[in-house]
């Protein structure tokens, strides 16, 4: 009673030949109309299933592609998912999403199931600890295409799509100069990224061309998570004896979380202190007063990434070839950082 129905067991029902019923159940043009309906309502009677799997070892394609990513709770990242599932969806591919948590070691294992799972590609955004990319090489080997997307390594040949970094981070603190600010806090994520690395740098030359010394008790780098920024505000920002006149901050939430530590001690935001984040996060929108930040396309990246990988897959492309695309960055300026009208 519980054996799975199979497509012998329909052809005997209608005493037709189990190839019919495989072309009936594929609308094979071949197969008039009237066999199909009869087929197609033997198939729902018995609670005919197709066997996928079977069909996609058969045809050494699983149509699945694999997606890491450091956490989903974040708009950027499920803005990033989105753009891939449409483009995919629209291919007749799913996708197969894992998280590492800002982990090398769940990031390697998600990378082995992936591999198991006979994913078509793959697709990573890097997670913070990530330093060694060998789990990765098995991927390489077997010609499976990878594209990595935001944080991506330096050191391996495959598809890459970042946003301009180097350029927001410049734009941003260079509108905290237009503004009148001088010493300008920048406190951001791991620098063995290329994300943060890129701002800072974008930071640096903003300073470097107005003038203004770089110090480096004055990039301050964390793992960005609430108690971080905590940490970071009262035991680095308010014990100088200077308050820094801004703060470019590497994300809306963090950027959000230091307005609110501020305002309870009393500070004016942007009067005393501008703040300038990053993503363009809903909480950007709502805070007060509304945060200054970078727009990171992530429906866009998303899509971008699964039509270059989906381009890999079918042979458009050369999998494993080094190419790197880059989106480009909008500043969105709001009262958090107008000190002038």
């Amino acid at each position: 009673m519980n054996r799975e129905a199979t497509i012998y067991d329909i052809a005997e029902r209608l005493n037709i030949s189990a190839a019919t019923v495989s072309r009936g159940l594929k609308d094979h043009p071949a197969i008039n109309k009237e066999t199909k309906k009869r087929i197609a309502a033997v198939a729902h009677e018995l609670g005919y299933r197709s066997n996928k799997f079977a069909s996609n070892l058969r045809g050494q394609r699983t149509h699945t592609i694999g997606v890491i990513v450091p956490r989903l709770n974040s708009l950027f990242m499920s803005s990033v998912l989105a753009g891939i599932e449409t483009v995919v969806n629209e291919s007749g591919f799913n996708i197969l999403i894992s998280q590492s948590l800002e982990q090398q070691a769940k990031e390697k294992s998600n990378a082995i199931t992936h591999f198991n799972n006979r994913v078509d590609g793959l697709i990573t955004s890097l997670s913070y600890e990530t330093e060694d990319f060998s789990h990765f090489d098995s991927f390489i080997q077997k010609k499976i295409p990878l594209v990595f997307f935001d944080r991506v390594p330096d050191t391996i040949n495959a598809t890459k799509i970042v946003l301009d970094n180097l350029k927001a981070g410049y734009e941003a603190t260079k509108h905290l100069i237009g503004q009148g600010c001088r010493d300008i806090v920048h406190i951001t994520g791991n620098l063995k990224r290329n994300v943060y690395r890129d701002r800072l740098q974008g930071y640096r030359n903003a300073l470097e061309e107005n003038g203004i010394p770089f110090a480096e008790h004055r990039c301050i780098s964390n793992d960005l998570s609430e108690q971080a920024m905590a940490d970071c505000i009262h035991n680095r920002i308010f014990n100088v004896s200077q308050l820094p006149d801004a703060l470019f901050i590497a994300n809306d939430s963090s950027a959000a979380f230091a307005i609110s530590i501020l305002k309870e001690q009393g500070y004016r935001i942007p009067q005393e202190i501008a703040i300038v984040g990053f993503n363009n996060d809903l909480i950007s929108k709502v805070t007060e007063p509304a945060i200054t930040t970078v727009n990171y396309p992530g429906y866009q990246m998303g899509q971008h990434a699964a039509r270059l990988i989906l381009n890999d897959i079918s042979g458009q492309n050369d999998a494993n070839v080094s190419s790197t695309v880059i989106l480009n960055p909008e500043l969105i300026i709001r009262k958090s950082s107008l000190k002038q009208s």
